[in-house]
């Protein structure tokens, strides 16, 4: 079943000329997904001014303040996009964006690390709620035709997101502090509340409830935790082999149990028919391993920056920015081919950009700071690849769905990203989480990182998204 065949909805029916314009809805949407992406990336550059706040508490401790947010999000994803479709997706949105402006206020509040971890949990919850709710009131509010752009053009403002927010973070924190790494969300949040019940109209409304399959929650959040942190581990010296060894088999053992129980069950938290789509099989894999090059990326910039070349904060986040500012532009002339000519070409030449960036840093960049020479070029190449990649991810993985799946898609899509993303920080941490860092501690970083572009360039090889192609 294609899109175009279910293209009778009343939601889709109405065209541009009978209802108001779809774009205040689109930035409404895109502004509440801005904040949360950001906040995703953001607390990378706060993280050592949390340590000098909360010096009594490890860094392992402190770690949960990125990871229990990225755990929760990436799982609550899921059940949230069949919320969205069974009680209403501007209701769903409204709800989440109210959770997630509390839930910042309450994260620049905390008086300690248990408060603010708890309230780090309360905000990916609400992140949860929001994300695909939003993707589907931009794909009910626009035309068939016109949807590859906007998707592309939603996925690019999460990624520009994603990628400012280490640059933002470090500016904000070096002259506020940590806690308006959260602030920062109120007013925004706030007006993306007020202007949502004027300017966002509910899409579809579904007469059939499913209820929230909460083993299968714990069970995803059990393997991805398990994992991350068996990967986070193994770079340290407080636990033994056979320890993290236990703990990677326990996470690994959950993942198998998660697939299991999903096939048993009609009411399960993934519908793994969703992957009967070739199409959307294939991309799931790619964002998977894109989503841990990405993270990857970042953090490994910030650690060679601080680590090898001695920058300071705030000329880290200012050293990152050049990448970031590419990815809107790129993805806005992506996504208006991508409508033509499908995204496969787009997302196989992004990868193999990518993986050239890698490998320029790999090969390039030396103990001593030469940024617009030596560095600068791999930023380029990486900010283009990444803006040629992201957004067209999360078109092509919709773009053969049947518009009843489109929130819980989207939802399975970006929650497999964010998982990508805590094994990437894993991986990343394990690599260079010691003290004193050397040039030579990045090469398989970099080794890494390259091969994981190219294998997600691989894994995009099949997927089809031309206008005249037929559903495989």
């Amino acid at each position: 079943m294609s899109v175009t065949q279910t293209s009778s909805t009343p939601a889709d029916s109405v065209s541009t000329s009978q209802a108001p314009s779809p774009w205040p809805a689109f930035w409404i949407a895109c502004s509440a997904v801005f904040l949360v992406s950001l906040d995703t990336t953001m607390l990378f550059a706060a993280f050592d001014a949390l340590r000098r706040s909360f010096d009594d508490t490890s860094a392992a401790e402190l770690s949960w303040v990125l990871n229990a947010y990225t755990v929760v999000y990436a799982a609550m994803l899921i059940p949230a996009g069949g919320l969205a479709d069974a009680f209403g997706r501007r209701r769903i949105f409204q709800l989440g964006l109210a959770v997630f402006v509390i839930a910042s206020l309450a994260c620049g509040a905390a008086p300690t690390v248990g408060w603010l971890i708890a309230a780090r949990v309360l905000q990916a919850l609400g992140a949860a709620l929001l994300t695909p709710a939003s993707m589907s009131i931009v794909l009910a509010a626009f035309p068939i035709e016109k949807r590859a752009v906007v998707v592309s053009l939603w996925g690019a403002v999460g990624g520009l997101a994603a990628a400012v927010g280490p640059s933002l973070g470090s500016w904000v924190t070096d002259q506020a502090g940590w806690p308006w790494a959260f602030y920062i969300n109120l007013p925004v949040g706030v007006w993306a509340l007020w202007r949502s019940a004027s300017h966002v109209q509910e899409a579809v409304k579904s007469k059939q409830r499913k209820r929230v399959d909460i083993f299968g929650l714990l069970l995803l959040m059990v393997a991805v935790g398990a994992v991350a942190l068996a990967i986070v581990e193994s770079g340290e010296a407080r636990w033994s082999s056979e320890t993290v060894a236990a703990v990677a088999v326990g996470g690994l053992l959950a993942g198998v149990v998660f697939v299991l129980w999903a096939r048993s069950r009609s009411d399960a938290l993934i519908d793994l028919s969703l992957f009967r789509h070739r199409t959307y099989r294939f991309v799931n894999a790619a964002t998977l391993v894109f989503g841990t090059a990405f993270s990857m990326m970042f953090l490994g910039f910030f650690f060679f920056m601080i680590g090898v070349w001695h920058y300071s904060l705030p000329q880290a986040g200012l050293a990152v920015t050049p990448g970031p500012l590419l990815v809107m532009p790129t993805a806005i002339i992506t996504g208006r081919m991508a409508s033509r000519l499908g995204h496969r070409r787009f997302l196989v030449g992004g990868s193999a950009l990518y993986a050239c960036s890698s490998f320029w840093f790999f090969l390039v960049p030396g103990s001593e700071p030469n940024y617009f020479l030596h560095w600068l070029p791999g930023l380029i190449m990486s900010g283009i690849a990444v803006g040629l990649v992201l957004p067209s991810l999360s078109a092509a993985a919709v773009s053969r769905l049947p518009v009843a799946h489109y929130a819980v898609g989207s939802a399975v899509n970006q929650a497999t990203r964010q998982i990508g993303s805590v094994l990437g920080v894993a991986l990343t941490v394990a690599l260079l989480g010691h003290a004193t860092l050397q040039r030579m501690d990045f090469n398989t970083l970099y080794l890494l990182h390259g091969m994981l572009a190219l294998l997600t360039g691989l894994l995009c090889l099949p997927v089809d998204t031309r206008p005249q192609a037929n559903e495989s």
